[in-house]
């Protein structure tokens, strides 16, 4: 029997104290918060009950922390813009409907947060298996295009067009002069110490050298990124660069450290060596996105594993809260979602012992996987809420106060 307490505690050992102070509070408010704090926890409880449902399925390259804020827009390394899945941290080799139940899982945890009735976040299940499983027999990995993305989001696309760099600049930083530095609002950001900005000063000047365009990463200022959830209080930095020249024209970076995937060790699949964990993330990354986020590296920053990238807004996902009790408008979310996980798995097929694409389709025509999957999640959904519950008692009574003595 697990402890759920002290499962929580030990993952997140080591761990930056105000930041995971943050994540713990975070926890405490509902079990779709808690889900998404807790990827680690989901999928040992999947390794202790092992399931023929999902160990029979083919593989795929999984982003490995698949929910309903996994995903949102970004620009590509092409100056696109795109929507797809946008976090592959815990990104690894294993079945492919390990994806699709803490997918699935998600819409049932969240139909409180939400406010949907039970059958409506059941709905929402079946839509997701029906787009995936339909996807998967179409053969073909596609992209949603934003010229004819529906609903959410296409909002969301129609949106991001008419905010303008400057505005957002304006949010994340102070100008003073015709120079910016960053917003340290304990809410997106933390100030660093005099020797962490040492350090990233001399690994942007380092890494600017190796770029055709040095002057655009000339660092203006540095700090402790706050975001997401699962991976508050893992060392991570927004930079402010250059970029295309100051005041208006500069860039916001995010460099994150990567570390071993929590997901991996409980999918009972074989992993490949490699590099580092950064390497890893980054590999995965670009097999599955339709085009590559801007800026994306893999870099080694104070002799350990870093994944650079532009800073992804929070406000580039799609405001499920939106949904204005009109149940289509959220299906057609959640199946564009189910869409972009069978898209990336062709995408990334047939690559260091993943699933070829015949085998992804011939999985797609049985229909006997489905249902099963849906009363799986049931099932999830329950240990989670119970997790949960057991998470905010230990809470309540003190056993997650973090300190810098943590």
């Amino acid at each position: 029997m697990l402890d759920v307490a002290d499962e929580i505690a030990r993952f997140n050992a080591g761990r930056d104290p105000e930041r995971l102070a943050m994540k713990y509070a975070r926890m405490r408010t509902s079990p779709f918060v808690f889900l998404r704090g807790t990827c680690h926890l989901f999928y040992k409880r999947l390794s202790l009950s092992r399931s023929k449902v999902l160990d029979g399925s083919p593989r795929a390259w999984i982003c490995g922390d698949m929910h309903l804020e996994n995903f949102g827009s970004y620009k590509g390394d092409n100056r696109l813009i795109y929507f797809d899945i946008n976090d592959f941290d815990e990104a690894c080799l294993a079945p492919c409907l390990y994806e699709m139940i803490r997918l699935l899982s998600s819409v049932l945890v969240a139909a409180d947060d939400l406010k949907l009735s039970r059958a409506e976040a059941l709905a929402l299940c079946h839509t997701a298996v029906d787009a995936y499983a339909t996807a998967l027999r179409f053969g073909k990995a596609r992209w949603i295009e934003e010229e004819t993305a529906e609903g959410m989001v296409g909002e969301l696309f129609a949106a991001l067009h008419q905010r303008k760099r400057v505005d957002y600049l304006n949010r994340r930083t102070e100008l003073k002069g015709k120079k910016r530095t960053l917003r340290i609002d304990g809410k997106k950001a933390l100030a660093v110490t005099d020797t962490a900005r040492d350090k990233v000063v001399a690994f942007m000047t380092a890494f600017a050298k190796s770029e055709p365009n040095p002057q655009f990463f000339e660092i203006l200022d540095v700090a402790r990124r706050i975001a997401g959830t699962g991976s508050l209080g893992v060392e991570r930095y927004v930079v402010l660069v250059e970029g295309k020249g100051s005041p208006d024209g500069n860039y916001l970076l995010d460099m994150k450290l990567a570390l071993p995937s929590a997901t991996a060790p409980n999918v009972g699949t074989p992993q490949p060596k490699w590099g580092s964990e950064a390497e890893r993330v980054v590999a995965i990354q670009r097999r599955n996105q339709v085009v590559s986020q801007a800026f994306l590296h893999a870099v080694e920053f104070d002799q350990q594993p870093f994944v650079l990238r532009g800073l992804q807004p929070s406000e580039d996902r799609v405001a499920l809260e939106n949904w204005d009790g009109k149940l289509p408008r959220l299906e057609s979310v959640v199946r564009n979602m189910a869409e972009l996980v069978a898209w990336a798995h062709f995408r990334s097929s047939g690559r260091q012992t993943s699933a070829i694409a015949d085998d992804l389709i011939a999985f797609g025509e049985d229909s006997e996987w489905q249902l099963p999957l849906i009363e799986l999640a049931t099932q999830c959904e329950a240990q989670v809420v119970s997790d949960w519950k057991a998470y905010c008692e230990a809470f309540d009574r003190g056993a997650f106060k973090v300190d810098d003595k943590t």
